[in-house]
């Protein structure tokens, strides 16, 4: 009866070595193993205050204030088998959490999977004040507690499905569709709770998520940094702070570039890639924007950058909403998107 306990084990052990050695880093086949050497979570900067007003409910709520910690910025990374030597850090935008980059709403591999299997260590990050990075709810108490007036609440925000549908391009108004739109609409109650409450408007500035972007590049000792809307702007402000350790800037659909005028010099010889989807042309918020960036290209090239706006349609994948790291064929942008990396990663 000895020998089936060690039978078991040897046999487990045949099994995860087999695995293992199926798992080929340059591939996005989900319907191969996966193979990670390492995975976790830890946080990136934050300070200790002592704060007041911290709770009504006596049990949280010291005589004297407590001590709590904010600003800091929740980090979950996977290494996989065989890393690339380039980290990729994942940035998601307005009203939303590092869950963007997750599994989509129908279920399909999303963006964080697909890079880790492209060999590429994957580092995902929720905004200051989002999701896992918590925000403080001092002001808010106060003014519970009558020490202070309605007007001094933060301004947080919650963004409704009928807003977003515009704000993602979908279509042109709720519920109606733009033709050949790729976003997976048989799912989108699935989608819809991934929005949160959204702090970004209570937040200082320069946001503080962009100092804790530098210190996580930093510790990475160099990344290339991928945002989307809201912060879009984000890779460019940490390239200013401290170049040397943006290896690359992706920025999908982002809310800003920098300014033709402001100074290029940290964006020299860095590649940098802005993506756009579908109808821009179509939205007055967005419309605008393509022009704002190419105005950044071409200002940041002739300072010696390496970068390139590009709309998707013009590659051959048409139908791509803001939200592309979700459409239906988010597996073949997020594809090309890799094979770009590939060819313009300077480590």
């Amino acid at each position: 009866m000895t020998r089936w306990p060690r039978a078991l084990a040897l046999f487990l052990t045949v099994l995860a070595l087999s695995a293992c050695t199926s798992f080929r880093p340059g591939t996005s086949d989900a319907n191969t193993p996966l193979a990670i050497a390492r995975q976790g979570s830890f946080f990136v900067g934050g300070e200790t205050i002592k704060a007041q007003n911290l709770s009504l409910l006596p049990r949280y709520a010291p005589k004297d204030g407590g001590t709590v910690s904010v600003n800091q910025m929740y980090v979950h990374y996977q290494i996989p088998v065989g890393a690339k030597s380039t980290p990729l850090v994942l940035i998601h935008g307005c009203c939303l959490t590092g869950k963007s980059w997750e599994t989509t709403p129908d279920g399909r591999m999303g963006w964080d999977e697909l890079f880790v299997r492209r060999g590429y260590p994957t580092y995902v990050v929720d905004q200051i004040s989002r999701g896992r990075s918590a925000a403080t709810t001092s002001a808010i108490v106060k003014v519970k507690k009558g020490e202070a007036p309605a007007d001094s609440l933060p301004q947080v925000f919650s963004a409704a499905r009928e807003s977003a549908w515009e704000l993602f391009r979908f279509g042109p108004e709720y519920p109606i569709t733009f033709p050949n739109m790729n976003f997976p609409l048989e799912a989108q109650e699935e989608f819809w709770k991934q929005l949160v409450p959204d702090w970004f408007n209570t937040l200082p500035t320069p946001n503080p998520t962009v100092p804790a972007l530098s210190a996580l590049a930093g510790k990475l000792k160099g990344a290339l940094l991928i945002s989307h809307s809201q912060s879009g702007i984000y890779p460019f402000q940490v390239a200013a702070m401290k170049s040397k350790d943006v290896a690359g800037i992706v920025a999908i659909e982002p809310g800003a570039c920098p300014a033709p005028t402001a100074d290029m010099t940290p964006f020299a010889g860095l590649p940098i890639l802005i993506i756009w989807g579908d109808n821009t042309e179509k939205s007055s918020l967005w419309g605008p924007r393509p022009k704002q960036c190419a105005d950044f290209v071409a200002a940041a090239n002739r300072a010696g950058a390496k970068a390139e706006s590009v709309m998707l349609s013009d590659v051959g994948m048409p139908g791509a909403t803001h939200m592309m790291m979700l459409d239906k064929n988010s597996v073949q942008i997020g594809e090309w998107l890799a094979d770009w990396i590939d060819k313009h990663s300077v480590r």
